[in-house]
């Protein structure tokens, strides 16, 4: 984390993005949504980016942040 990084909430889990799977650096319940900044829960996580190291709550999020990110 850096100074601008939000400090993370209780439960909050720390984790590096890689490809097809992901590496708990701090052991939480949850990370949060990138785009709706909803709480995902560890098991229902199925979408994020290694590139931005960012997580989506489902494919709609997903697709925004690549929108967001290519216009």
């Amino acid at each position: 984390m850096n100074m601008h990084t939000p400090s993370p909430l209780p439960g909050q889990a720390i984790i590096h993005y890689g490809d097809g799977d992901y590496t708990l650096m701090r052991p939480g319940k949850f990370v949060i949504c990138a785009v709706s900044g909803k709480q995902i829960p560890l098991e229902a996580l199925k979408y994020w980016d290694p590139r931005t190291q960012e997580a989506y709550a489902g494919p709609e999020e997903a697709t925004q942040a690549w929108k967001r990110r290519n216009p």
